[in-house]
């Protein structure tokens, strides 16, 4: 056994890069969740090490991480990317949404109070930001509220999937080239929702987000390809 434990320990400088590597991806995730990082844009190595202070090889690996995500591609001899997505890819996350978020929706009974109260805070912070017409807020509070919505289900795992899965769903909405277009007719559907969650109304809740989820994937996808117009 000393053989394999002295190839660990040789290994120990790893720990520390990849330790960097995971806090730099989880930031640049967190700028794409906010919008701040659009579709496209190209992730300059030289200009981020700088902005953050971290070297090429943390950085690269950190890019690694993040197109393991699905949120970031390299292109041989152009450089690393903001992915962009295409319909596929909208259908597939939307499939997935549907999953844990009626998951969290049939949890409801079950669910913690704290749970709950994290649904209505979101979209208390989404009705913010719209009276200040600030809609890339509003769309940010729009993944927050839910993401508490698949929350109610009180699982880990969930959790984890869920936040993995909004930086990507910020990717979809970029597609839309009006931000109150897409988010203000969900913001009003995200009020009726609440107030099914709140009343205890578990069938009527997971009918309409199925609707709505249906809905919004299809705005989205439109908006890709050109079909029907805005």
């Amino acid at each position: 056994m000393t053989g394999v434990f002295d190839a660990l320990a040789a290994d120990r400088s790893r720990l520390e890069r990849a330790g960097a590597a995971q806090r730099v991806a989880e930031v640049l995730r967190d700028h794409i969740t906010e919008g701040r990082l659009a579709p496209g844009t190209r992730l300059s190595e030289e200009a981020l090490g700088e902005a953050l202070a971290v070297s090429r090889n943390t950085l690269r690996e950190a890019f690694r991480l993040l197109a393991d995500q699905r949120l970031v591609v390299h292109e041989l001899n152009r450089g690393v990317f903001v992915k962009v997505l295409n319909p596929g890819d909208v259908a597939d996350i939307y499939t997935l949404r549907l999953a844990l978020e009626t998951a969290g929706v049939r949890a409801l009974r079950s669910a913690a109070s704290e749970r709950l109260a994290a649904v209505r805070a979101a979209l208390e912070r989404a009705e913010s930001a719209e009276a200040l017409d600030d809609w890339v807020t509003v769309g940010t509070a729009d993944l927050h509220f839910h993401q508490a919505v698949a929350g109610l289900a009180g699982s880990e795992r969930i959790d984890e999937c869920m936040a993995g899965l909004m930086a990507e769903l910020r990717l979809a909405f970029a597609a839309v080239p009006s931000a109150r277009g897409l988010h203000e007719p969900f913001l009003r559907r995200n009020q009726v929702l609440a107030g099914l969650l709140e009343s205890g109304e578990i069938d009527d809740a997971e009918v309409e987000l199925t609707r709505y989820l249906d809905d919004a994937r299809a705005v989205i996808v439109r908006a890709m390809t050109g079909a029907g117009g805005q």
